[in-house]
């Protein structure tokens, strides 16, 4: 029994919680929150920036994950404290939103826990700091939305600029210029017009990896890549001005729900049998080419006589492709997706310019290329290695998650810390204004937005201390984007470096800390429960000289 789980009621000792439970409460326990998300935040840290570090992941089964994505590194680690898993659950939700900020928000977060830490020493109230950081919140995303640079949504060269600056300490930085004209590429593809502005869905745009080649082999397909093969040998393997059918039914003979028996008495009625079935299935090969198609993708299974009919009429056919394969093939090609085989027409068929077959080291994939107009389309990324390419494949995502930002909310600021450093010091003045412990809150708040530029200098080798001084100095004269560059070591104008990043970035990685900073500071009672196999005992009556357990 513990001693969290004992109550004192008119002197008499009450089981109030399962025997084994822990507990902490005041100030014990928002020490031990605090701990562990700036634990948290200390394990990222040094990923953050283009000359940030990488972090080698090992599972429990031996896999390795090298990377720098700072929800990735979070992903893989076994988290077991509370409070270090919303550290993780906010990465998660940021990577989801906007794609990019997966490490600033971490480490913002922790900063802030840091300096709040401090106030609580000084016998602040958790309270009072809570409402000093929503305030400077709300008054940090002003600030934030006053400095940002209007752009245009179908502005590319402004995209491929953002696109460079994310991929710039990632793996493949070598190649973020070749990358960033892809993924500028593949989102403009996608990009529908309406009434409220731009919408772009990156679940439009495929993305394949195969190991071999190089990144400079990695390619965009105005159309689709199916990692199947024809599904028969007699068809051809290369079809020029495909005209595309989608069928997602069996081209099979059904099998009843029932159990049934057929009797046959004589050898002719045996072929009369297989000739029904055969032509059957010969009539949905007849009602295909009919329409005109000389491509089809069947989403399950197709006969062996059927293939045959197919081959014979020059057809091209795949089969078992999968349901969202299916829909961005629909929407890259223009086809419909047909349920009933009788009610197919030409009106259904989607075109293509070329539909292959081609082998991609051991594997045979079927290439569907340049599709009018898509509404999907595909990146084939090539590397030397599956580490390589794995990674390639995150920071292409987090490329076009932070264009598909801008194309719908087209306002951008400068990186390298800039934003941060001049809302901390439009910050400091505002703070000036409030009466009250709050002041020192939102002091403190100002104060942890500087951890973004001064990182950022600790991992490109320079003394923090001094960019900080040059940063202030630069900020207080009305240099607004002056930030820190990693690469010439020094604090400089980073709009003129096109270092650019989307404004609903930044304004999410603020949110996001400041909400789970506020979240763990709320707390002041951590109870948790014993960690034993089965469900819980059924209550006992009580013997004699024992307490009742509640």
């Amino acid at each position: 029994m513990t001693e969290a789980s004992l109550a004192n009621i008119n002197g008499q000792q009450v089981l109030v919680l399962r025997e084994g439970t822990s507990r902490s409460r005041g100030k014990e326990a928002q020490r031990n929150n605090i701990t562990a998300a700036k634990v948290v935040a200390e394990s990222v840290k040094s990923s953050l920036g283009p000359l940030g570090m990488d972090k080698m992941l090992v599972d429990g089964l031996g896999d390795i994950t090298i990377t720098n994505d700072g929800h990735e590194i979070l992903k893989e680690m076994d988290i077991q404290h509370p409070a270090a898993k919303m550290m993780v659950e906010i990465s998660k939700i940021t990577d989801s939103e906007v794609g990019d900020g997966t490490t600033s928000v971490v480490v913002f977060a922790g900063k802030l826990l840091e300096k709040a830490e401090t106030l609580i020493n000084q016998n602040i109230h958790p309270t009072i700091i809570v409402d000093g950081f929503v305030d400077a919140t709300a008054q940090a995303i002003e600030i934030l939305n006053a400095i940002a640079i209007k752009v245009s949504s179908t502005d590319k060269d402004m995209m491929k600029k953002v696109a460079m600056t994310t991929m710039a300490g990632k793996l493949v930085s070598e190649n973020k210029e070749y990358l960033a004209n892809l993924a500028v590429d593949a989102v403009m593809m996608v990009s529908q017009k309406t009434e409220e502005g731009y919408k772009a869905d990156i679940n439009d745009i495929k993305v394949d990896k195969k190991a071999g080649g190089s990144m400079g082999e990695t390619k965009l397909i105005e159309g689709l890549i199916l990692d199947k093969e024809v599904v028969h040998q007699g068809m051809p393997k290369r079809v020029e001005n495909a005209k595309i059918l989608l069928i997602n039914t069996a081209l099979e003979i059904e099998k009843t729900e029932y159990t049934s028996k057929i009797n046959i008495e004589r050898p002719t009625e045996m072929k009369a049998f297989l000739d029904e079935e055969e032509n059957m299935l010969k009539a949905m090969s007849d009602k295909i080419v009919a329409t005109g198609a000389n491509v089809l993708i069947c989403q399950k299974g197709i006969d062996d006589i059927v293939q045959h009919y197919l081959a014979k009429k020059g057809v091209l056919a795949v089969r078992r492709a999968t349901e969202s394969s299916m829909e961005k093939l629909s929407k890259a090609s223009g086809a419909k997706i047909v349920i009933n085989i009788d009610d197919i027409s030409p009106k259904d068929l989607g075109h293509a310019k070329l539909v292959e077959e081609r082998k991609i080291e051991e594997d045979k994939w079927v290439f569907i290329e340049g599709c009018k107009n898509p509404r999907s389309v595909n990146i084939l990324i090539r590397g030397g290695t599956d580490k390589v390419i794995d990674e390639a494949e995150r920071s292409l995502h987090d490329a076009l998650c932070v264009i598909r930002d801008i194309v719908q909310r087209p306002y951008v600021v400068a990186g390298g810390g800039a934003p941060e450093a001049e809302i901390a010091s439009r910050l400091r003045k505002w703070a000036e204004k409030l009466r009250g412990k709050e002041q020192l809150a939102a002091l403190s708040f100002a104060e942890a937005m500087e951890v973004i530029p001064t990182t950022l200098a600790e991992n490109s080798g320079l003394d923090p201390v001094n960019v900080l001084v040059a940063m202030r100095s630069q900020h207080e004269k009305g240099e607004i984007w002056a930030g820190v560059d990693a690469f010439e070591g020094k604090v400089t104008n980073m709009a003129k470096l096109n270092v650019y990043e989307p404004l609903a970035v930044k304004e999410q990685i603020i949110k996001s800390a400041s909400e789970i900073a506020c979240m763990l500071l709320r707390i002041d009672d951590v109870i948790a429960a014993s960690k034993r196999g089965g469900g819980p005992s059924p209550p006992r009556p009580p013997m004699g000289g024992e307490e009742p357990e509640y």
